[in-house]
């Protein structure tokens, strides 16, 4: 059985600045106040701090001296240049979790029970699962480089910006998970990686989608 990693807290906290970024939700020249942002997530300013320097180094911030930092224009190329290498590594990942033996049979038996209960499924719960999912894999990879590439890449569900959005993605994204992980299970590579690679482009073009949207 693999054993489950909780995800830093300030990986967490850039996905959600990431992602928010991506989708538009906060724009081009947009303030983003390190204390503010902290409050909202119930955080302290610390991984705030973290995450700012790493949204800064992938040029999605400017950092402002002692005023939090400024959001940068990006385009469809941005989003999409991300979201390769996220396919790139990602699937080689779920192909090396699956020529190493993973045993995904505790995540599959999550998702199964989960199946019936999407609709009142809340979206912490939705998270730690999707999270648990894709750092197992990481894991079962076995390469400590190729963990530490995606966690930087990593910008959390690619749900888009509504409740509808949101509600459709969970259960794709419960199916796809499904999935990817019984290709795992059986050791087979090439469909694991093919799974995954179909994975992260639906969640490519569903931020793509929330970008133009504005």
């Amino acid at each position: 059985m693999e054993s489950l990693e909780i995800m830093p807290v300030r990986v967490r906290i850039t996905a959600i600045l990431k992602k928010a970024i991506y989708s538009g939700e906060y724009g081009s020249g947009e303030e983003l106040s390190l204390t503010k942002v902290a409050a909202q997530l119930g955080v302290s300013r610390t991984p705030v701090r973290e995450a700012f320097q790493t949204l800064a180094a992938e040029g999605l911030i400017t950092l402002r001296m002692n005023k939090g930092a400024i959001v940068n224009p990006i385009d469809e190329k941005f989003i999409r240049d991300a979201f390769e290498m996220r396919i790139l590594l990602e699937s080689e990942a779920a192909a090396r979790a699956a020529k190493n033996g993973m045993d995904a049979s505790a995540l599959l038996e999550r998702l199964s029970s989960m199946k019936d209960r999407l609709d009142t499924l809340g979206r912490a719960e939705y998270e730690r699962l999707n999270q648990d999912i894709h750092m197992s894999i990481w894991n079962a990879a076995d390469n400590r480089r190729l963990k530490n590439y995606l966690l930087e890449l990593w910008n959390g569900p690619s749900t888009g910006r509504s409740v509808s959005d949101e509600e459709r993605h969970f259960r794709q994204s419960t199916a796809e998970h499904i999935r990817i992980l019984r290709h795992i299970q059986a050791g087979q590579a090439e469909e694991a990686k093919k799974a995954m690679a179909g994975h992260i482009s639906r969640s490519m073009d569903n931020i793509l989608r929330a970008y133009r949207r504005g």
